[in-house]
């Protein structure tokens, strides 16, 4: 049986957490590559440690192979997406679209790309610092 001071502990009534984040889309602050490649963050910072974020590919951007220290996790918001070893053409990847999940294990060289005729948008999560190595052709 539950006693009522701990009853009272599980349900302290109605509150409002002064620690939830929201962002509507429309605040999302962008900042764009020269590649073309926008991210607006959501947590953390991407260049120092574990993040989140939102990540906007143009229409038909194939990236050149690259490799990445932390394993990649996305889900593909809009457009279709391939992410592909390297050696492979975006063609022989899996497309993924809207809702698809997609995973690159850390220090797999691979080519991204949006290969749908509209913008890919991304939620990302990397469980460490980002970064861009490209390899040799």
């Amino acid at each position: 049986m539950i006693r009522p001071a701990v009853l009272f502990l599980l349900w302290s009534g109605p509150c409002l957490a002064a620690d939830i984040t929201g962002i509507p889309a429309g605040q999302m602050r962008w900042e764009r590559t020269p590649a073309g490649v926008a991210f607006a963050a959501l947590n953390g910072d991407r260049f120092a440690e574990p993040y989140m974020a939102m990540v906007a590919l143009p229409a038909g951007l194939v990236s050149p192979a690259h490799v990445k220290s932390a394993d990649m996790f996305g889900l593909v918001v809009s457009g279709t997406m391939t992410h592909v070893p390297q050696g492979f053409s975006p063609q022989e990847g899996t497309a993924i679209g809207p809702g698809g999940f997609y995973h690159i294990p850390a220090e797999l060289p691979h080519v991204s790309s949006c290969i749908s005729k509209e913008d890919c948008v991304t939620f990302l999560y990397q469980p460490g610092a980002f970064d861009f190595r490209p390899m040799a052709p």
